[in-house]
């Protein structure tokens, strides 16, 4: 092995790139900042709500987000902690940016889930669970919040087992909440740590760490404090589930840890242990089989989102991709398989959030992005390899709700099917024509009704291009398999709507879910599907 190759494997092994899901409010970027304190990528962390001079957190960059106070788009951190060189993939919490998330998902090797501990497991946390379980990635659930009333620990994790079905195992154990939040107990090292209040928005001060035993500990615990975590702890060695990193890894098992983001009680903890219990990147299913980063050598990569207008003074759109195998150099010629030939990855960079970083180099593992002139897709899969594959594809998920769109004024055309188009090729949303017409008129369809919101702002802010919704009343889209059917001669019910989208593929829309069946039967032989192919 050259020295080369052993310092890109030095490197990749380095690397961890975890993802943060949550159902909205339950602190998840208030999580995220203080993992970038920690590590000293921020000196002090923004307030996600507040005053309108308060500071916004570093993870909401769009001034949609900072008005709101929530996150509609992931985004990317990286930071040094430890030895470590650590990879977040910030996620919307809102389940109508639900489909940027599970896209995130796909860029990364474990998920860190957060629950607000007076709420337990909520509607959001359990889609997103889904994608994870799905993809067998492991999770680490931090129970947030312990600062103010919470429910009881035990029912907690009784909510994360039965919601979620998967196995817990609490790495610590809290004692008390609210305003008798005192710290937690570690099981481990069977100390308890004690933490000092400190002002929000800083590292918090000395950990005092002390047996059970300890005679110091009476004046810091009342007595019925450490007597119930006497009783709680015996309950949980004896009949509570054994940590197994196997189970852990193969997402059977979640490690669960207790705290309070606000205040930083438990958060170093936490990371601590997250770092010994996480891996390296992972390997990847391709079309030859699965991509290891600990053998494979050539650089290999896959776009999982697309975002443009990050930044006002740019206009420009940038192409996100996980590393995925070798290691990247600026200005490197690479395949680009969807487009058949070589590119060269330009202005690479990588992001705390809207700040830009110009980077020479980048490992497996790693989130970069690359300027885009249009010619990515998300799920693109970009190689040096001598024998070319692609990774597996990502999913595009079927919208929901569909309104009709118009600009307000007709000089503007171009300006509005420019901002429509690209913010469609970022997959926020999805653009329909009616069937054999031109783009005159143009249906978008959304997963979450907040979309059209981000869709009418951004236009009107980022394109200058004011624009008129009407909503449609279709629940229901089905692409059409059959190649070689007249689209114009299907049978269908009266309230179903012919379509195509941008690739030109037909479409039908349905008000009424019995219409699929139903226009099914009358035309023998066509073939409906949830999913573009």
């Amino acid at each position: 092995m050259s020295q080369n190759q052993s310092e890109v494997k030095k490197q990749i092994e380095k690397r961890r790139t975890f993802a943060i899901i949550s159902h909205p409010d339950a602190g998840k970027t208030t999580l995220t900042e203080k993992f970038l304190l920690y590590g000293g990528a921020i000196n002090q962390a923004g307030s996600v709500k507040g005053k309108a001079t308060a500071r916004h957190a570093v993870s909401d960059w769009m001034e949609i987000e900072k008005e709101r106070g929530i996150s509609v788009t992931s985004s990317v951190l990286q930071f040094n902690y430890g030895g470590y060189c650590i990879n977040i993939l910030d996620t919307p919490g809102h389940q109508d940016f639900s489909e940027d998330t599970y896209r995130t998902l796909m860029a990364a090797d474990s998920a860190v889930m957060v629950i607000d501990a007076s709420k337990g497991v909520e509607a959001q946390t359990r889609k997103l669970f889904k994608v994870c379980t799905m993809r067998h990635i492991p999770i680490f659930t931090f129970i947030n919040k312990m600062d103010r009333e919470a429910m009881d620990t035990f029912e907690l994790l009784e909510d994360i087992e039965t919601e979620l079905g998967i196995a817990t195992c609490p790495v610590n154990w809290p004692i008390g909440s609210g305003k008798e939040f005192r710290g937690v107990y570690d099981r481990t090292g069977k100390k308890v740590e004690l933490f000092s209040d400190t002002r929000k928005g800083t590292i918090q001060g000395e950990v005092k760490k002390l047996p059970l035993s300890s005679p110091e500990l009476s004046g810091l615990i009342s007595e019925g404090q450490r007597e119930k975590l006497e009783e709680e702890i015996e309950l949980l060695d004896g009949a509570g589930e054994e940590f197994s990193q196997e189970l852990v890894s193969r997402g059977e098992l979640s490690p669960v840890f207790f705290g309070s983001a606000l205040t930083n009680f438990g958060v170093e903890t936490f990371l601590q242990h997250f770092l010994l219990m996480t891996t390296p990147p992972l390997p990847r299913m391709s079309d030859k089989g699965w991509i290891d980063p600990a053998k494979e050598e050539a650089f290999s990569a896959f776009v999982f989102k697309i975002q443009a207008n990050m930044n006002k003074a740019h206009r420009d759109r940038i192409a996100f991709m996980r590393i995925c195998s070798g290691s990247f150099e600026a200005g490197m010629e690479v395949f680009h398989m969807q487009g058949g030939k070589k590119v060269r990855l330009s202005q690479p960079q990588q992001l705390m959030a809207s700040e830009r970083k110009m980077i020479e180099k980048a490992y497996g593992g790693d989130i970069i992005g690359v300027f885009d002139p249009g010619i990515f897709s998300i799920g693109d899969t970009l190689t040096t390899a001598g024998e070319k594959f692609s990774y597996e594809g990502i999913p595009t998920f079927a919208p929901e709700h569909f309104a009709r769109v118009r600009q307000v004024d007709t000089m503007k055309r171009k300006q509005f099917i420019k901002g429509i188009n690209q913010i469609a090729q970022e997959g926020a949303i999805q653009i329909f024509q009616e069937f054999n017409t031109g783009m005159e008129e143009i249906i978008v369809g959304v997963v979450g009704v907040l979309q059209f919101d981000v869709l009418k702002y951004r236009l009107e802010n980022e394109y200058n291009v004011e624009i008129r919704m009407d909503s449609l009343p279709y629940e229901y889209i089905r692409w059409i398999d059959n190649a070689d059917i007249d689209v114009g001669k299907i049978t269908g019910t009266s309230d179903m709507k012919r379509v195509k989208d941008l690739k030109g593929r037909p479409l039908l829309l349905f008000v009424n879910e019995w219409s699929i069946r139903m226009t099914q039967e009358r035309n023998d032989g066509l073939v409906l599907t949830e999913f573009a192919r």
